[in-house]
């Protein structure tokens, strides 16, 4: 049913922009507001910046997102993007797609391929001036302009061989940004889950919702033992990332806030129109029956032969998930009028437009017409280029590219064959091995023939080199020739041909060679012919963009740049969705489902391991009671029925968070930064959010860390990998102490007179390895101490979640970093060596009857009411600045005058507490200097002294 006034609501309504935007980092602070309203604490500065926490965890995979979640370099992501990794290793007698992967330890865990990579992003420079500089008028050499410059920054970003750098377009050429990132090229597979768990409901489930699929994988970085980045080798150790992501065991529930970080791959929001509907009519349905095709051929071929079904497993995946996208895209444009309501804002674009004096009214026209010869440039070469589809068409003609391009100077060679490129252009050849049939990629060829000769649009040369007729048969015998005779099947004799000549492949006699040189150039008219239409638009585009931008800000709506495999950051809140009438997506599902959708057969077939672990209802700590926060809430159900107890493990989630294609594996993070979960879908209607966002239905399905914390403890038992992660907790209703699985200890230090407060005044001393199960029964008046040298981790749950419960009286000790995080009338103490940042932070947050011990030299911005303790270096000028109504406790080793000049100060009914060693002369001075009724209290071991008044 097409929703009819759907544009016209969206583009009023203030929820036209609720959680909309694939930001760029740089953008943050200036959405600081959306963000503290969805409870994302986090500073948005601290987003900002590449070199913080949580942002230099957050990695590249080339086609994915990860995230580094030890210090040991070991990365999560999704069982989909890890797909070629676990592939790589799967043989008939040891099929890891089918029975999983565990590594026990680090010596067990294989390389995941010859050209897997983890990109590390350092750095991004708005290089827009330098790209732009000194281009031509005439549109090729604008377009050659542009390439060069870019290449320029390149080459110089890339000094260092570590580096992989990239110059990318923003806003349609409006703006250019370079993207520097360190390349991890030792990549290696140490757990993944069987494929029945991580790819649960196969294409059925695909782009569905309730979801109950356990899509990840972890994996680890390793470098030489310079900590440099190297290629796989033995002697190669863990890389160690500036930051991993805490994890928070305790997960989300419905209605908080979350942020996505990671790559999204494309999104076509400020296109036109016609763009749309041009995707729409011709070039989503062609794609489509094409990948179907290639589906079915597949899918049949590899239930007779399981080597090829393991093979083309992952080609196998991408392209089930493209055609699932395609087939959501259609349907979607049928269900609402997403080119109703594109074509009404362009309507009011052109309107806006024509208010301005000053603007091109022809821009849209000028822009269409480009956009025509584009679209039927597209028509036109479609069939041509699958007709080089062959996998040893491909490497023949990339290898001859190669020899040409070898001839000129390595900044003038195409991207993709300088010297900067033949690392993976080397890797991807050997790669062929593992995903490559001669028979399977023979027919898949045939296939695209066929279609070439049924079309009218043919090329001569092509048709001479391969002598195609109208009659089919011929064809097949050709190519059958051509692949017995070829010596690309062999990677050795494959590789040789790197070092090769354009002589040597002209007179070469391998058959796919020959067809490579001879249809060589009528793909570089090809090519000519594309980047001369790209140089045309160059000029437009970015006029069109500049007066979108000005458009949407007058209209107050979020301006983002259209996703491009760049980092970005995005955000929302855990909540469902009402899909069809009368029917309201919950945003959690429970390991029931998966019992419920069992049938024993893919794809719904439980393995044996896990379907044991739901029937026991073995979740231990794992358990989670409720799923809302408030039992009451009637935004998430009826207002009339209390929700029965969830008493589940969350396996996936939904949120309003703003992704695509490209955020697979992108870690999912709570208000604090830390993770709860990962990306790997969206909901089927969902899917036209490339095109255009809708926040009443857009929702991305997620991967909750508390299924993937329990799979790991009970059903799979990588105990090795649970003690690298650092797990954070808080309890519900009481006080609780945690980090999960570690030991719990409790510190000699704890005198007789604390255990004799046991009671009511509970003392709970938790060491850095505390236990998961201790101090959940942490009562009122509870002293809580973290030992200073705890992990950060631990103790910002410690601190922010246990004074919360404990009363005025309690005392929290907290580890200096997270001294902020202290909430009212606790008392804090901070560690003699805490930033001065931090420490001024606290007295602000403590109030009265809070007691403040602050480092020395920051004992000056203590407010009143709170007791400072001025450590032994402490200078006099610190002590004398003590603010009113302090009360001023002096070290003993503090010299006679500094006491002196402390306590002259003093003001009335303060109380000078004067250390036993201090001399009964210092005392005697400072007591007849202290105004009306202040009181000095002298230690008995001082040996004079005055009482107080």
């Amino acid at each position: 049913m097409r929703i009819a006034l759907v544009a016209a609501l969206l583009l009023t309504s203030g929820f036209a922009c609720a959680d909309e935007g694939q930001w760029q980092p740089y953008q943050m602070p200036s959405i600081a507001d959306k963000l503290q309203q969805r409870g994302i604490a986090i500073p948005a500065s601290q987003l900002a910046d590449l070199g913080q926490y949580p942002m230099n965890a957050v990695v590249s995979l080339g086609y994915c997102t990860a995230s580094f979640v030890s210090p040991q370099g070991l990365v999560v992501t999704n069982h989909h993007c890890a797909y070629r990794g676990i592939q790589y290793n799967s043989k008939k007698e040891h099929n890891y797609l089918e029975d999983g992967f565990l590594a026990n330890t680090q010596a067990e865990e294989p390389s995941a391929g010859p050209n897997e990579r983890l990109y590390i992003t350092e750095k991004v420079t708005n290089v827009t001036s330098q790209v732009m500089a000194n281009l031509s008028t005439e549109p090729l050499a604008r377009f050659k302009g542009i390439q060069t410059n870019s290449k320029a920054l390149i080459k110089s970003c890339e000094a260092d061989d570590n580096y992989r750098c990239s110059v990318n377009s923003f806003h349609h050429g409006l703006e250019y940004y370079l993207t520097k990132q360190l390349i991890i090229r030792d990549v290696r597979l140490v757990y993944a889950p069987p494929e029945s768990i991580g790819g649960f409901g196969g294409d059925i489930d695909n782009y569905e919702y309730p979801r109950h699929s356990g899509d990840f994988t972890f994996l680890r970085a390793y470098v030489g033992k310079n900590g440099k980045p190297a290629s796989y080798s033995e002697d190669n150790i863990p890389y160690s990332p500036k930051s991993y992501l805490k994890i928070n065991a305790d997960g989300v529930k419905a209605g908080d806030g979350i942020f996505v970080a990671g790559y999204p791959g494309a999104t076509s929001r400020y296109n036109l129109t016609s763009e749309l509907q041009f995707a729409s009519d011709w070039i989503y349905p062609t794609y489509a029956k094409r990948y179907q095709l290639q589906i079915d051929t597949i899918t049949l071929m590899g239930d007779i032969d399981k080597d090829i079904a393991l093979k083309y497993a992952g080609a196998m995946a991408s392209m089930a998930n493209r055609m699932k996208k395609l087939n959501g895209l259609l349907d979607g444009f049928n269900a609402t009028d997403i080119v109703g309501i594109k074509q009404q804002r362009e309507n009011d674009f052109l309107a806006w437009l024509k208010k301005d004096p000053n603007a091109n009214q022809n821009l849209i026209s000028d822009l269409e017409a480009l956009l025509a010869e584009k679209h039927q440039q597209m028509q036109t070469n479609y069939f041509f280029k699958n007709a080089q589809s062959s996998e040893m068409l491909q490497v023949a003609s990339k290898l001859y590219r190669l020899a040409k391009e070898r001839k000129k100077p390595n900044d003038q060679r195409e991207s993709g064959f300088q010297l900067r490129d033949m690392k993976m252009f080397k890797a991807a050849l050997k790669r062929i091995d593992s995903s490559f049939d001669p028979v399977v990629d023979k027919i898949l060829w045939l296939q695209d023939l066929q279609a070439y000769v049924r079309q009218p649009l043919k090329n001569q040369v092509f048709d001479n080199a391969l002598s195609i007729s109208d009659s089919f048969e011929p064809l097949e015998t050709k190519v059958e020739s051509l692949y017995a005779l070829t010596e690309l099947t062999n990677q050795t004799k494959r590789l040789a041909w790197m070092a090769k000549t354009a002589a040597d492949f002209e007179i070469s006699a391998d058959p796919f060679i020959r067809l490579a040189v001879a249809i060589h150039e009528t793909n570089m008219t090809l090519e000519i012919s594309e980047k001369l239409l790209e140089g045309k638009l160059s000029f437009v585009h970015p006029e069109y963009m500049k007066a979108i931008i000005d458009y949407y800000k007058s209209n107050n709506w979020p301006v983002y740049p259209d996703a491009n495999r760049t980092l970005r950051i995005t955000y929302g809140m855990v909540d469902g969705y009402q899909s069809k009438d009368a029917l309201y997506k919950q945003p959690f599902t429970r390991l029931a489902g998966i019992l419920a959708k069992n049938t024993g057969e893919e794809p719904y077939y439980v393995p044996a391991k896990l379907l044991a672990a739901i029937k026991a209802d073995d979740l231990g700590k794992h358990r989670v009671t409720s799923v809302y926060r408030q039992q009451s809430s009637c935004q998430f159900m009826s207002c009339l029925d209390k929700p029965a107890d969830f008493n589940s493990v969350p396996v996936n989630f939904l949120s309003s968070a703003d992704t695509t294609g490209g955020n697979s594996g992108s870690p999912v993070f709570n208000g604090k930064g830390e993770l709860v979960g990962l990306n790997f879908d969206s909901t089927y209607e969902a899917i036209t959010k490339d095109w255009f966002f809708n926040p009443t239905i857009t929702r991305a399905v997620h991967v909750d860390i508390r299924y993937i914390l329990w799979m790991m403890d009970k059903v799979d038992h990588a105990d090795n990998l649970i003690k690298e992660l650092t797990l954070v907790t808080k309890a519900e209703g009481e006080a609780k102490v945690a980090t999960a699985i570690a030991t719990t200890e409790i510190l000699p230090e704890i005198t007789s007179e604390t255990s004799t407060k046991a009671t009511t005044e509970t003392t709970t001393v938790v060491a850095p390895e505390v236990a998961t199960e201790v101090a959940t029964e942490v009562a009122v008046k509870a002293v809580t101490e973290v030992a200073p040298d705890v992990a950060i981790e631990v103790a910002t749950e410690v601190a922010t979640e246990v004074p919360t419960k404990a009363t005025a009286e309690a005392v929290t000790v907290l580890a200096p970093k997270v001294a902020t995080e202290a909430p009212v009338k606790a008392v804090t103490e901070v560690a003699p060596d805490v930033a001065i940042e931090v420490a001024t932070e606290v007295p602000t947050i403590a109030t009265a009857e809070a007691v403040t011990v602050v480092a020395p030299k920051v004992a000056t911005e203590a407010q009143a009411d709170t007791v400072i303790e001025v450590a032994p270096e402490a200078v006099p000028e610190v002590t004398t600045t003590a603010p009113t109504k302090a009360v001023v406790l002096v070290a003993p080793e503090a010299a006679p005058e500094v006491v002196t000049k402390a306590v002259t100060k003093t003001p009335a009914k303060a109380a000078v507490v004067v250390a036993p060693e201090a001399v009964p002369e210092v005392v005697t001075k400072a007591v007849t200097k202290t105004l009306a009724k202040a009181a000095v209290v002298v230690a008995p071991e001082a040996t004079a002294g005055k009482e107080p008044n």
